[in-house]
């Protein structure tokens, strides 16, 4: 259920109103925006008297809402969210373009990386230490090694970083993270999500291979109503009847998540493609239709990458589609407002 209060409400009545909604058993999530404040009540409301609450002087309409994710519908929150990431932001007009190697190989390669991709554009360090792979016989990462090497690489360049919590287990050791990661394949991990729903730390959340965008959505109330707001969607494509690319990038998640939800949305091209020359029209093709930021595999040797260098680009390459990108988000920018959101 939503209360749509008046404009500047009685702060006295306002008070009182959502004392009385607690004393009924119900969360109050105030959400204040540019021409009304909304009382978004999570629980049951269905004992609520609909017509009681909309008689209030302060108030101006009541509705209840169907869908069953509460705090990451956007009728909950009208506004935008913006999630402050160290010196920089995911969201609010801004495009984050978080670049690194799939997976951390060495201090000189992911220092080395990281500084090229500053460079280039880049406002975030993206980069596996604990890799999930389908084979055991994988590279599985180097595990807290490459953490120490990811934090390494933020000393040098003061990009924050990006990278997966596998288990609940390993929470301890991203304490120093500035994002955490929630891969496609525990996107339903319930327990992970719980758990870093239990911190401020932002969390990305990747579109699991099959996920349908409620099921997408409902992952990211898990970590909401632990009391965590900072969630970040990522959508890294699905699975379909296709096998020339690694999965089907589905960009038309993008509107459709901007009408449902107010959580920023990034876009991985690399992991939905598989193919390093897919990763610039598919960037390009996610900036025209409104992502907030991008996820971009860049690797010093690709040929030779421990995980993915299919789909990594060279430091060269991904200067270029870098400055495309920028270009285009401009543009998008001048053509929608200064101030609105692309």
């Amino acid at each position: 259920m939503i209360v749509i209060l008046k404009q500047s409400p009685n702060p006295g009545q306002l008070g009182s109103l959502i004392e009385w909604l607690k004393e009924k058993g119900v969360q109050v999530h105030t959400s204040v925006g540019e021409r009304n404040t909304i009382l978004g009540l999570v629980g049951d409301t269905s004992r609520i008297d609909i017509d009681l609450i909309a008689a209030l002087d302060i108030v101006e309409d009541v509705k209840r809402v169907q869908e069953p994710y509460k705090n990451a519908n956007r009728k909950f929150h009208p506004e935008d969210t913006v999630i402050p990431v160290g010196s920089t932001q995911v969201g609010g007009g801004t495009l984050t373009i978080m670049a690194g190697p799939c997976s951390v190989e060495s201090e000189e390669q992911v220092v080395g990386i990281a500084k090229a991709v500053k460079a280039s554009g880049a406002t975030m360090l993206r980069g596996g230490a604990f890799k999930p792979r389908t084979s055991p016989y994988a590279f599985q990462g180097l595990g807290e090694r490459g953490l120490a090497y990811l934090k390494s690489a933020r000393e040098e360049t003061g990009l924050p970083i990006v990278t997966e919590l596998m288990d609940v287990t390993q929470l301890p050791l991203f304490k120093d993270v500035d994002v955490i990661q929630i891969g496609a394949r525990n996107m339903q991990n319930f327990d992970l999500l719980k758990a870093v729903g239990h911190q401020e730390k932002p969390v990305m959340i990747k579109r699991g291979m099959s996920a349908t965008y409620e099921e997408w959505l409902m992952s990211a109330e898990y970590v909401m109503a632990g009391g965590n707001e900072n969630v970040i969607l990522c959508e890294r494509g699905v699975r379909t009847f296709e096998s020339f690319t690694r999965n089907t990038l589905d960009l038309c998640c993008i509107p459709v998540l901007r009408h449902l939800t107010h959580l920023p949305i990034v876009v991985d091209p690399s992991h939905a493609t598989g193919k390093y020359w897919l990763v610039e029209p598919m960037a390009l093709g996610a900036v025209a239709a409104g992502a907030d930021g991008l996820l971009i595999e860049v690797h010093n040797d690709p040929e030779h990458a421990l995980c993915d260098g299919s789909q990594s680009l060279k430091p060269g390459v991904f200067d270029a589609v870098s400055r495309k990108l920028l270009a285009l988000h401009a543009a998008m920018k001048s053509i929608h407002g200064e101030g609105a959101s692309t």
